[in-house]
């Protein structure tokens, strides 16, 4: 069994706005997704990939399943897809649900939406600007890798 979680920061549409801007990254936008490719099409019985929500999806092909962190028992918000091969769509178990706090959205509107500790009112991730940003965003979330463990294992 293979269970892969590609480097992001080439795929995930919160990057791509960039491929128009910065010399050269368009291309390694393209080497990322060669490299999916081959996980994908790897000579192993049962494969699992994990990545946030970006191009995979439109260029190579649909998840089989999109989760959130706070369906498995944390406190966070962060749509992930999985492409599964020969593997079971992942059950978030019962009751674990994290409700998010109700805010305001937008402002002024009377519109009420959940967000959890991650995000700001707007939904957007709240962590500030630091050299560990990345790292913190990328990390897959514990109660999603236990039941991963669990239920595929």
């Amino acid at each position: 069994m293979l269970i892969a979680f590609p480097d992001c920061t080439y795929l995930t549409a919160s990057g791509l706005h960039w491929n128009g801007r910065v010399e050269g990254r368009a291309d390694k936008t393209e080497q990322a997704l060669e490299f999916v490719r081959r996980l994908m099409d790897a000579d192993i019985p049962q494969i699992a990939i994990e990545n946030p929500v970006g191009c995979i999806s439109s260029r190579i092909r649909k998840p089989d399943q999109s989760i959130q962190p706070y369906e498995f028992g944390e406190d966070a918000s962060k749509r992930t897809c999985l492409w599964l091969k020969n593997l079971p769509i992942l059950k978030p178990p019962r009751g674990m649900r994290v409700p998010g706090r109700l805010s305001e959205w937008p402002a002024g509107s009377g519109r009420m939406v959940e967000r959890w500790a991650n995000q700001t009112d707007s939904g957007q991730n709240a962590l500030s600007p630091s050299d560990k940003r990345a790292e913190e965003r990328s990390r897959t979330y514990w109660g999603i890798a236990l039941q991963m463990a669990e239920q595929w294992g």
